[in-house]
């Protein structure tokens, strides 16, 4: 039953991408100051599109994880609207790689179109800033209850972290101006929950991981 949810969530991403792809032709297509020429395969638009996907996606993944380790209301609340968001978003940034008729994957590093490729070493599977390695997803689903929670919010205020640190880039470098709103949307709402699982763990008797 739990894939339920996830189902639905996909399908909302499906619905969520095609209007934004929608929006993307009409803003794209004309107007003053507006973009008429798709993002090149090395542009900050594809990057950050490509990266974030694949950042989004593990997002996804702890988010369904953890609702699956604790039975408190809040964090589940908060995984699921984690999850539901980050789905949706993946949706858009795929949708407009489609668009632009452009790969999902680059040949490129990750962060490269930051001036950061080949930084994120992809040591233990963590390909960028913020994610979590395969030994701490591991580590993830082997606890339960309040142990689980604690990691969950250590590791979703990390992944936030890099997150934010990516949508600034695009905020700033990204030309698509649909683009650029989403990403300075995500530095807004992922910083509000930053603050939110501070004080989650600090209930907890935890507090965030201290910064790299």
């Amino acid at each position: 039953m739990r894939h339920l949810g996830w189902i639905a969530g996909a399908a909302t991403a499906a619905l969520v991408a095609a209007g934004a792809v929608t929006y993307a032709i009409a803003e794209d297509g004309g107007g003053s100051g507006s973009t008429t020429k798709a993002p090149t395969a090395d542009s900050a638009d594809a990057g950050f599109a490509r990266d974030m996907a694949v950042h989004h996606q593990q997002a996804v993944e702890m988010s369904f994880v953890v609702r699956d380790r604790t039975r408190d209301e809040d964090v589940r609340r908060l995984a699921y609207d984690i999850a539901q968001t980050q789905a949706n978003q993946r949706g858009m940034l795929l949708g407009w790689l489609d668009l632009w008729g452009l790969p999902k994957v680059s040949p490129d590093p990750p962060m490269t179109w930051m001036g950061m490729g080949g930084t994120a070493s992809g040591k233990d599977g963590a390909l960028m800033p913020g994610m979590a390695t395969n030994t701490e997803l591991k580590k993830l689903g082997s606890l339960s209850g309040k142990q689980a929670e604690i990691l969950y919010l250590q590791l979703m205020t990390d992944h936030h972290r890099g997150g934010v640190h990516m949508a600034e880039g695009c905020a700033t470098r990204c030309t698509v101006g649909v683009e650029k709103r989403l990403a300075q949307g995500m530095v807004d709402s992922q910083r509000s929950e930053i603050e939110l699982m501070t004080t989650m763990l600090k209930e907890r008797g935890a507090k965030p991981r201290a910064q790299g």
